[in-house]
């Protein structure tokens, strides 16, 4: 299938209209409907419902959004290595949520730089469901993930576990229930069970899902907040934070998950820089 079909229906689906499609594109109009044509007559179905307030997509269109998406990352992954291949002799794909970047993974793929020059690669943050759907389509290789659901024909490694801790740069002891406090969305388990033991805290005032990156906002501003004790530790030791006593810990398994028919000599260098990187976590 012509790639352009998948990159006009994923505009057309963005922008939920044929001509700003078109405009985003910098095609005609008139490009855009004979690709989407073309489209659904391979598919054999409509993919957007058509009307004067612009176009939504189909129960069809639904379905084959996940696709679109699948076909043009792996095109572009291909366009990638083969322009990677003249200076590099291989190319990792490596992705993890916001927060696992911060620390282990970062200094990891910069020792891997030095140690490996010849491999290239490419790094992403995205959410969980994001970064499984890439693995199972190969268009990512590698992957650090909390509770992860096994893809398959891959191996899932337990790294170490994340500890999220109660922190506090104000200089009095936060009250319970505090406008001081500031909610940091490390996942929907970590939502779960923060409800469950602060129900007063439902509704912040203020809520944040920005990874690791509120941590200068909380320390330039007397707040609290939680974070993984990796990142605050050093915060901790030189006192401009501190931790609240009594306050609930939340802990959570951090996982590798990688396919389980691989280059090994591509992969186990960066597989052994995790696991000693990780292991630091896993005995403080």
């Amino acid at each position: 299938m012509d790639i352009n079909l998948a990159r006009t229906f994923l505009m057309v689906a963005e922008t939920g209209s044929f001509i700003d499609a078109a405009h985003r594109l910098n095609i005609t109009q008139s490009t855009v409907s004979a690709r989407i044509k073309g489209l659904e007559d391979l598919l054999g179905r409509p993919v957007f419902e058509r009307s004067k307030s612009g176009a939504d997509l189909t129960a069809a269109g639904e379905q084959f959004h996940k696709h679109a998406l699948a076909l043009v990352r792996v095109w572009q992954r291909a366009q990638l290595e083969v322009s990677l291949s003249d200076q590099h002799r291989d190319h990792i794909a490596v992705g993890a949520p916001a927060t696992l970047w911060h620390g282990a993974l970062l200094k990891t793929i910069s020792k891997l730089r030095t140690d490996t020059p010849d491999i290239a690669i490419s790094a992403t943050a995205a959410v969980q469901d994001v970064l499984t759907q890439r693995l199972i389509e190969g268009t990512l290789d590698l992957a650090m993930m909390y509770r992860p659901i096994q893809p398959p024909g891959h191996t899932v490694e337990h790294l170490f576990d994340e500890e999220f801790v109660l922190v506090t740069s104000a200089r009095t002891a936060p009250k319970k229930g505090s406008s001081d406090y500031v909610f940091i969305n490390w996942g929907s388990d970590f939502q779960r069970d923060h409800a469950a033991a602060y129900p007063e805290l439902i509704k912040p005032g203020l809520s944040l899902d920005l990874g690791s990156m509120p941590l200068e906002y909380v320390l330039a501003n007397e707040l609290s907040a939680y974070f993984p004790m990796r990142v605050v530790k050093p915060y901790l030791s030189r006192g401009r934070l501190k931790q609240p006593k009594r306050a609930r810990r939340f802990v959570y398994p951090v996982y590798l998950v990688y396919p389980e028919a691989r280059d090994e000599d591509a992969y186990d260098p960066i597989l052994d820089m995790l696991r000693r990187e990780c292991g630091r976590y896993a005995t403080d």
